[in-house]
């Protein structure tokens, strides 16, 4: 019996629905990339995408641990010299709470071609609402 090797496209994507609110971002960024790269399935293959689609919802509502409110940084750099900017974890969270998740799954990510096509299943929303009602979310529960 020889090894099964998932192929593109083989298998169906499910949709899976995370409510944030009262979570430490990290903590379940870990979990929520498990989801996207499809470690979750016995049918996981390192350089094929199996993973399933992620709705994260009240991403607004993470609550960080310790200090980690006005200690943790967030940083941009658009590439100019002296454009370095930085912004606190509660800046970031008043402007735009759902870059908060978004970030910390994406770096949970690999740094490739795989990783990039796997962040696009991740869907962030800072609010309960979101438009995915069609697609029949099941909540993933950790």
């Amino acid at each position: 019996m020889g090894s099964y090797i998932a192929k593109k496209g083989g298998e169906p994507r499910g949709w899976h629905l995370v409510d944030a609110a009262g979570h430490a971002p990290g903590r379940l960024a870990t979990r929520i990339a498990r989801v996207l790269m499809g470690k979750h399935r016995p049918t996981y293959t390192p350089h094929v995408d199996t993973g399933e689609f992620v709705v994260v919802i009240n991403a607004g509502k993470v609550k960080f641990t310790g200090n980690k409110l006005e200690g943790q940084r967030y940083w941009r750099h658009s590439g100019y010299q002296g454009s370095l900017k930085s912004k606190t974890a509660a800046e970031v969270l008043a402007t735009a709470p759902e870059d908060v998740m978004y970030t910390a799954v994406k770096k949970m990510l690999p740094k490739t071609k795989l990783g990039r096509q796997m962040v696009r299943k991740l869907k962030v929303y800072p609010g309960a609402e979101h438009p995915h009602v069609a697609q029949a979310p099941q909540p993933l529960t950790f």
